[in-house]
């Protein structure tokens, strides 16, 4: 049973077995919560998204269609989820500076120092960039997704995605030479 494939699992899910929502949970609430920190840089909102995604699977499990990767749709609603989350905040915002987000952010148990500097300046960095390319970006570099899987995820073109990861990574770099030049 465990090395059923996610869309075996999300199919028994979606037939009534709900016993193997668990089992996806385990499989992916780890790489939501690290999608969800690279967008946020939160991470009570995180584990809230992560907890949303879930409820939402749970409640639409029946709109689950076969012959689909099951990761495109999961990082669908994490994406929806994501937006949803983005417009509650704009309507109800006391904004806080990212540099203060960051900031507060305390040194990574057993990471040395210069690594974790490096490591936020790259978090800022990403942070600086329009939601659109570091969503691009995220889903590309760190949750190893196809350009195809991105643009359905995105409900884009492909040569969109493309574009925005490419543009993204300019982007980057462009702002993490600008905070460095900061300091």
């Amino acid at each position: 049973m465990i090395d059923l494939p996610d869309e075996d699992l999300m199919v028994a899910v979606r037939d009534g077995d709900l016993d193997k929502l668990a089992m996806i949970f385990e499989r992916y609430n780890k790489r939501l919560y690290g999608f969800f920190m690279k967008q946020t840089c939160d991470p009570h909102t995180s584990e809230d998204l992560v907890q949303d995604v879930f409820h939402r699977i749970l409640r639409y499990r029946h709109t689950y269609r076969e012959g689909g990767k099951f990761m495109t749709w999961i990082f669908t609603i994490a994406r929806s989820a994501l937006l949803t989350h983005q417009r509650k905040r704009r309507h109800a915002r006391d904004e806080v500076e990212l540099t203060e987000l960051v900031a507060a952010k305390g040194p990574l148990p057993g990471a040395d120092l210069e690594k974790h500097e490096e490591s936020a300046m790259v978090r800022r960095a990403l942070m600086r960039l329009p939601e659109d390319k570091r969503e691009a970006l995220v889903l590309s570099r760190y949750e190893n997704m196809s350009y195809e899987e991105i643009a359905k995820v995105a409900g884009c073109a492909v040569g969109t995605i493309k574009a925005r990861v490419h543009r993204a990574i300019k982007d980057l770099s462009r702002e993490y030479r600008e905070l460095q030049n900061e300091m």
